[in-house]
């Protein structure tokens, strides 16, 4: 018998690729991190010996959840503004409260925050555009979690940097220490069009075209950022970025809720990813991404929950079932979008959005065995006729009992084990305290 590290059954395994394919009583058998085959149950049990077997009967296995688009240490600001538009979420609460707040402590202990419940949520990779991503590198790396991280790049000055420049070089030195590393890897993450400057951008798409790197910007969030583009540009901002020559295989366009024609020719002609954020566009009132419009040009289309200051969680599974619904209500007409095609947005096309589709996304032989588990053994996900549709449409986050990242069980039926959750709870729960203290303070200080 050949041996492998672990031998993981379930009732169901989802692989995702092949696309469609439901296999029932299967396992996956994975050494040295890596999934080694996905077979049935019980041919596994004759051909490897596993130093662990892990049977999950009314279980559901699955790729781990690629969460394309967050901001994770905004968790500590999750419900502290509410009922407001973007431009004045950010100018009257956000922004006055990260300037006086945000430092590497903020960070660490956000993205711990997130990250404990991107885990419990099955999500195993996540791709984050924060400030100080060198303390969220390094708290991710604590927790053995899978992530992308954001190399921001802003034209304001922060305690973090005092110049595009900075910003950018500092990045330069953060993506060299990390080269190579099997679980962290970078992207650029200029905040926006209309926070970047064309020398920037310029300088931004050369070093990305030099080191291969993808750049994740908001796009296309509102109208009114589509207006001042137009105005100070005389192009829409998606125009103004193909102008500069970023307009790419590597651009990943997060939000996309304006979309005229134009923009959609641009993205499927280039090549470009976008990353759907329904449930916070939903709450800042910013408009919805065309998902089915854009999935029938051939562009693709991942998921994100965006930060959950503006959400106010980092349930991946909640995004997939809102984008199927929305999907339908807007066209009148179910089906443009299935639950194979929300799953899918939510693992392989978030991992091949952040460059990552060759090592996770789908449980084939080879790829790092990122996965996770979710029991629909439960009152509102049984009984099951199809379990894809039961993950999207009925089964929810709390049900997830087991994730693994590159073979390593971070979650364990319900536990987390490499993280101090008491502790991390504890610590934003002070950051809450100083918060409140000064309520009100920043949006006087605004005025």
């Amino acid at each position: 018998m050949d041996s492998v590290d672990t031998l993981v059954t379930a009732r169901w395994v989802v692989p995702v690729e092949p696309a469609g394919s439901v296999l029932e009583d299967h396992a996956v058998a994975v050494r040295g991190g890596r999934v080694v085959a996905v077979l049935p149950a019980h041919v596994a049990r004759a051909r490897y010996e596993a130093a662990e077997i892990i049977e999950r009967p009314d279980h559901v296995l699955l790729p781990g959840l690629v969460n394309a688009h967050t901001h994770a240490a905004m968790v500590l600001l999750r419900g502290r503004a509410e009922n407001l538009p973007l431009g004045r979420w950010l100018r009257s609460t956000v922004w006055p409260l990260e300037r006086r707040w945000v430092d590497p402590e903020y960070v660490r202990d956000g993205t711990a925050l997130a990250i404990a419940e991107m885990l419990r949520a099955g999500i195993t990779c996540f791709a984050d555009m924060h400030l100080w991503p060198d303390v969220v590198a390094q708290t991710v790396a604590a927790s053995h979690m899978r992530a992308s991280i954001g190399l921001v790049v802003t034209e304001s000055a922060t305690r973090w940097a005092a110049t595009a420049d900075e910003y950018i070089d500092r990045g330069m030195h953060l993506r060299d220490e990390y080269k190579g590393d099997p679980l962290i890897g970078m992207h650029f993450a200029p905040h926006a069009p209309y926070s970047t400057s064309d020398a920037t951008l310029t300088r931004i798409r050369r070093l990305a075209d030099e080191l291969d790197l993808p750049v994740a910007m908001h796009l296309h969030e509102t109208a009114y950022e589509v207006e001042q583009s137009l105005l100070a540009h005389g192009r829409r901002p998606l125009a103004r970025l193909a102008q500069l020559g970023l307009a790419s295989p590597q651009l990943v366009a997060i939000h996309m809720t304006q979309v005229a024609p134009e923009d959609i020719d641009t993205l499927a002609e280039c090549g470009a990813s976008v990353v759907h954020c329904p449930e916070s566009n939903l709450k800042l009132g910013a408009g919805v991404c065309p998902v089915a419009r854009l999935l029938g040009r051939g562009v693709r289309v991942a998921l994100g929950t965006d930060g959950a200051a503006s959400n106010n969680d980092l349930d991946l599974l909640a995004e997939a079932r809102i984008a199927g619904l929305l999907s339908s209500g807007i066209a009148a007409t179910p089906g443009d979008l299935v639950a194979a095609d929300l799953l899918r947005m939510a693992t392989l096309e978030g991992a091949r959005t952040l460059g990552l589709g060759e090592v996770t996304g789908s449980l084939e032989p080879g790829k790092w065995a990122d996965l996770c588990c979710i029991d629909l053994h439960a009152a509102r996900s049984w009984p099951v006729h199809d379990p894809v549709t039961a993950v999207v449409y009925a089964a929810s986050a709390q049900q997830v009992t087991d994730t693994w990242v590159a073979g390593r069980q971070l979650l364990a039926q319900g536990h987390l084990r490499y993280i101090d959750e008491s502790a991390v709870l504890e610590r934003a729960e002070a950051w809450r305290e100083r918060l409140d203290a000064t309520a009100g303070e920043e949006a006087a200080a605004d005025e």
